[in-house]
């Protein structure tokens, strides 16, 4: 198949092929006529990369299970290098999640003090002064 036929059938574009060809993620052979030819275990390839970038994998992070495929392996997840980059992908998640439960927790101090104070305000009588003042 030429290059637009597997763009469109891996839902993405010529231009991303291209790149993917340049990284060296996609292989680049040519037919008799200069076309470039690709076949279908070239489209299980681009599933696979689009697959793990839609998880946040970027393209390096793709490249073993790119080569786990091209070894003639069932799956791209098969093979010693693409378990590893599971792992440092899981590492990297697990300090993510972290992070952002430390965040939501500062979120939540902060909201429950201006409630607190929003609350005190409304007990001593004054009322809350969210008007921008014109001078």
């Amino acid at each position: 198949m030429r290059i637009g036929e597997l763009a469109e059938r891996a839902g993405t574009t010529t231009r991303a092929l291209r790149y993917y060809e340049q990284l060296g993620l996609l292989p680049a052979r040519r037919a008799g006529n200069g076309y470039r030819a690709y076949d279908e275990g070239d489209l299980r390839l681009l599933r696979e990369i689009r697959m793990l970038q839609d998880f946040g994998f970027g393209l390096e992070e793709t490249r073993p299970f790119v080569e786990c495929l091209r070894a003639g392996h069932p799956e791209g997840d098969s093979c010693p290098d693409s378990l590893e980059v599971y792992r440092r992908k899981l590492a990297e998640l697990d300090d993510c999640i972290a992070r952002l439960r430390d965040v939501r927790q500062q979120v939540a101090g902060q909201f429950e003090r201006a409630v607190r104070a929003r609350d005190e305000l409304a007990v001593s009588g004054q009322p809350p002064r969210c008007e921008l003042t014109k001078e």
